[in-house]
Protein backbone atom coordinates (compact mmCIF):
# COMPACT_ATOMS: atom_id res chain seq x y z
CA UNK A 1 0.00 0.00 0.00
CA UNK A 2 1.51 3.58 -0.92
CA UNK A 3 0.98 6.14 1.86
CA UNK A 4 1.35 9.74 0.74
CA UNK A 5 3.28 11.86 2.64
CA UNK A 6 0.13 13.53 4.46
CA UNK A 7 -0.95 9.85 5.75
CA UNK A 8 2.45 9.02 6.33
CA UNK A 9 2.95 12.26 8.61
CA UNK A 10 -1.03 11.28 10.62
CA UNK A 11 0.43 7.72 11.18
CA UNK A 12 3.81 9.16 12.41
CA UNK A 13 1.90 11.51 14.88
CA UNK A 14 -0.26 8.83 16.40
CA UNK A 15 2.53 6.36 16.78
CA UNK A 16 4.48 9.09 18.81
CA UNK A 17 1.15 9.77 20.73
CA UNK A 18 0.64 6.44 22.01
CA UNK A 19 4.15 6.64 23.14
CA UNK A 20 3.80 9.41 25.14
CA UNK A 21 0.51 7.47 26.81
CA UNK A 22 1.80 6.37 30.54
CA UNK A 23 2.73 2.49 30.64
CA UNK A 24 -0.48 2.23 33.39
CA UNK A 25 -2.76 3.65 30.76
CA UNK A 26 -1.55 1.13 28.67
CA UNK A 27 -1.50 -1.60 30.28
CA UNK A 28 -5.27 -0.88 32.15
CA UNK A 29 -6.83 -0.94 28.38
CA UNK A 30 -8.69 -3.80 27.55
CA UNK A 31 -10.07 -5.60 24.83
CA UNK A 32 -14.27 -4.89 24.86
CA UNK A 33 -15.91 -8.28 23.85
CA UNK A 34 -17.80 -9.52 20.86
CA UNK A 35 -20.21 -11.16 22.92
CA UNK A 36 -21.88 -10.17 25.91
CA UNK A 37 -22.89 -13.22 28.48
CA UNK A 38 -23.97 -13.86 31.73
CA UNK A 39 -23.88 -16.29 34.36
CA UNK A 40 -26.74 -16.24 36.65
CA UNK A 41 -27.75 -18.22 39.91
CA UNK A 42 -31.21 -18.35 41.68
CA UNK A 43 -30.72 -18.60 45.11
CA UNK A 44 -34.48 -19.40 45.42
CA UNK A 45 -35.05 -22.16 42.43
CA UNK A 46 -31.37 -23.51 42.99
CA UNK A 47 -31.58 -22.62 38.67
CA UNK A 48 -28.37 -22.15 36.42
CA UNK A 49 -27.81 -20.15 33.60
CA UNK A 50 -24.92 -19.33 31.54
CA UNK A 51 -25.91 -17.45 27.86
CA UNK A 52 -24.16 -15.30 25.53
CA UNK A 53 -27.22 -12.99 25.15
CA UNK A 54 -26.17 -10.97 22.75
CA UNK A 55 -23.73 -11.44 19.73
CA UNK A 56 -23.09 -9.86 16.26
CA UNK A 57 -24.58 -5.93 17.25
CA UNK A 58 -27.43 -7.92 18.34
CA UNK A 59 -29.52 -9.29 21.55
CA UNK A 60 -30.61 -12.76 20.82
CA UNK A 61 -34.08 -13.85 21.50
CA UNK A 62 -33.65 -17.57 22.82
CA UNK A 63 -31.05 -16.18 25.40
CA UNK A 64 -33.38 -13.40 26.25
CA UNK A 65 -36.05 -15.79 27.17
CA UNK A 66 -34.22 -17.49 29.43
CA UNK A 67 -32.99 -14.93 31.15
CA UNK A 68 -36.14 -14.07 31.74
CA UNK A 69 -37.33 -17.33 33.08
CA UNK A 70 -34.43 -17.06 35.22
CA UNK A 71 -35.20 -14.03 36.59
CA UNK A 72 -39.02 -14.59 36.85
CA UNK A 73 -40.99 -14.09 40.40
CA UNK A 74 -39.89 -17.67 42.12
CA UNK A 75 -43.13 -16.79 44.01
CA UNK A 76 -45.91 -16.49 41.64
CA UNK A 77 -43.44 -18.09 38.58
CA UNK A 78 -45.06 -15.05 36.42
CA UNK A 79 -41.83 -14.18 33.79
CA UNK A 80 -41.83 -10.53 32.99
CA UNK A 81 -39.28 -9.40 29.95
CA UNK A 82 -36.26 -8.30 31.42
CA UNK A 83 -34.84 -4.83 29.94
CA UNK A 84 -31.87 -5.71 28.02
CA UNK A 85 -29.92 -2.57 29.15
CA UNK A 86 -30.41 -4.48 32.69
CA UNK A 87 -28.45 -7.09 31.15
CA UNK A 88 -25.88 -4.68 29.82
CA UNK A 89 -25.44 -3.40 33.23
CA UNK A 90 -25.03 -6.48 35.08
CA UNK A 91 -22.43 -8.11 32.02
CA UNK A 92 -20.02 -4.80 32.69
CA UNK A 93 -20.30 -5.19 36.41
CA UNK A 94 -19.31 -8.61 35.82
CA UNK A 95 -16.51 -8.04 33.30
CA UNK A 96 -15.24 -4.99 35.45
CA UNK A 97 -14.73 -7.11 38.54
CA UNK A 98 -13.45 -9.54 36.19
CA UNK A 99 -15.25 -12.56 38.20
CA UNK A 100 -15.61 -16.59 37.13
CA UNK A 101 -18.55 -16.68 39.34
CA UNK A 102 -22.37 -16.22 38.49
CA UNK A 103 -24.34 -13.47 39.82
CA UNK A 104 -26.51 -14.93 43.05
CA UNK A 105 -29.83 -13.42 42.22
CA UNK A 106 -32.06 -12.88 45.28
CA UNK A 107 -34.75 -11.20 43.52
CA UNK A 108 -35.52 -10.40 39.66
CA UNK A 109 -38.99 -9.70 38.26
CA UNK A 110 -41.73 -9.12 41.10
CA UNK A 111 -45.20 -9.95 40.06
CA UNK A 112 -47.52 -6.79 41.75
CA UNK A 113 -48.73 -9.16 44.44
CA UNK A 114 -45.29 -10.35 45.84
CA UNK A 115 -44.04 -6.51 45.59
CA UNK A 116 -47.05 -5.87 47.77
CA UNK A 117 -46.22 -7.86 50.08
CA UNK A 118 -43.00 -7.58 51.01
CA UNK A 119 -43.96 -3.72 50.79
CA UNK A 120 -45.91 -4.60 53.31
CA UNK A 121 -43.66 -6.29 55.70
CA UNK A 122 -40.35 -4.16 55.11
CA UNK A 123 -39.57 -0.55 54.45
CA UNK A 124 -36.85 -1.37 52.58
CA UNK A 125 -39.37 -2.39 49.52
CA UNK A 126 -40.80 0.33 47.51
CA UNK A 127 -44.13 0.09 46.37
CA UNK A 128 -43.48 1.59 42.80
CA UNK A 129 -40.35 -0.85 42.56
CA UNK A 130 -38.25 -1.03 39.09
CA UNK A 131 -38.25 -4.84 40.09
CA UNK A 132 -42.13 -4.64 38.43
CA UNK A 133 -41.04 -3.47 35.20
CA UNK A 134 -38.07 -6.10 34.88
CA UNK A 135 -35.52 -3.01 35.28
CA UNK A 136 -34.01 -4.28 38.69
CA UNK A 137 -32.42 -6.81 40.00
CA UNK A 138 -30.87 -8.07 43.69
CA UNK A 139 -27.50 -9.55 43.88
CA UNK A 140 -24.26 -11.13 45.08
CA UNK A 141 -21.25 -11.98 43.72
CA UNK A 142 -19.48 -15.16 45.31
CA UNK A 143 -15.78 -14.50 45.79
CA UNK A 144 -16.44 -10.39 46.05
CA UNK A 145 -16.95 -8.73 48.94
CA UNK A 146 -20.67 -6.96 49.22
CA UNK A 147 -18.73 -3.96 49.30
CA UNK A 148 -16.97 -3.71 46.77
CA UNK A 149 -19.90 -5.34 44.27
CA UNK A 150 -21.96 -1.89 45.54
CA UNK A 151 -18.65 0.15 44.99
CA UNK A 152 -18.46 -1.64 41.59
CA UNK A 153 -21.73 -0.79 40.51
CA UNK A 154 -21.59 3.16 42.14
CA UNK A 155 -18.28 3.72 39.59
CA UNK A 156 -20.80 2.19 36.72
CA UNK A 157 -22.80 6.21 36.57
CA UNK A 158 -26.06 4.34 35.77
CA UNK A 159 -28.97 3.87 37.44
CA UNK A 160 -29.96 3.11 41.20
CA UNK A 161 -27.13 1.39 43.48
CA UNK A 162 -28.54 0.05 46.63
CA UNK A 163 -26.46 -1.45 49.15
CA UNK A 164 -28.21 -3.73 52.09
CA UNK A 165 -25.75 -5.22 53.98
CA UNK A 166 -28.20 -6.98 56.29
CA UNK A 167 -29.90 -8.23 54.00
CA UNK A 168 -26.31 -9.42 51.78
CA UNK A 169 -27.09 -8.25 48.64
CA UNK A 170 -26.59 -5.25 46.25
CA UNK A 171 -29.82 -4.00 44.17
CA UNK A 172 -28.92 -2.55 40.59
CA UNK A 173 -31.68 -0.72 37.88
CA UNK A 174 -31.50 0.94 34.64
CA UNK A 175 -33.64 3.70 36.49
CA UNK A 176 -32.15 7.66 37.56
CA UNK A 177 -29.11 7.48 38.96
CA UNK A 178 -29.33 7.27 42.71
CA UNK A 179 -27.63 5.23 45.55
CA UNK A 180 -29.31 4.34 48.96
Amino acid sequence: MFLSRRRFLKLGLVVTGAGLLPASVLASARVVPAERALALYNTHTGEALRTVYWAQGQYLAEALHDVNHILRDHRTNEVRPIEPQLLDLLHTLHYNLDSQQPFEIISGYRSAASNAMLAASSDGVARKSLHLHGKAVDIRLPGRALHDLHQAAVALGTGGVGYYSRSNFVHVDTGRVRYW
